[in-house]
């Protein structure tokens, strides 16, 4: 009778194991920001705060907070590549622009300012092309973090129509 039950929970477990192992997948496809994308969101949300007298630092992950392009404008402090790069992590961790987590969640901002790569500061924008989120930009150096967010803004919005279209379903 052990016998028996042994050979029949080893069936059964391998019959589990070998389903479980045809649904995953052998290759992941992902919808993410390409570099030329990420580099033109950061030039033109220099550009736009430059327009508004503000020398600051425009940093782009993609969706998985991996930094894809990070400029530094002329007169801003070294520091704020630093703090765009984390604000951006910050809105990619909680897929909202960083400005509304910090009002919803300030309950737990002290503490997420202490895990390496984020800070809960305004300045954060999710960037959506097709429903996906595929990355953030991140900015630092204007006086306020709703200036920040405001030249990201504008950023995205020139650029809205090259979001949207740039993925093929």
């Amino acid at each position: 009778m052990t016998k028996f039950f042994l050979t029949q929970t080893i069936c059964s477990l391998t019959f589990i194991l070998t389903s479980l192992s045809a649904l995953a997948a052998d290759i992941v496809t992902d919808k993410s920001l390409g570099m030329e994308l990420a580099r033109d969101i950061a030039t033109e949300t220099i550009i736009a705060c430059r327009k508004d007298g503000f020398h600051i630092s425009a940093v782009v992950v993609d969706r998985f907070g991996l930094k894809r392009a990070a400029l530094r404008d002329d007169m801003a402090s070294r520091f704020t590549l630093e703090i765009a790069e984390r604000k951006a992590n910050m809105t990619v961790m909680a897929w909202t622009d960083s400005g509304a987590f910090k009002k919803a969640r300030a309950d737990i901002q002290q503490e997420l300012n202490h895990i390496d790569g984020l800070i809960v500061m305004e300045g954060g924008l999710k960037i959506i092309a097709g429903g996906y989120n595929i990355g953030a930009v991140g900015v630092s150096g204007a006086p306020g973090g709703d200036k920040d967010a405001a030249c990201a803004r504008k950023a995205l919005e020139k650029l809205s129509e090259r979001i949207e279209f740039a993925i093929d379903d």
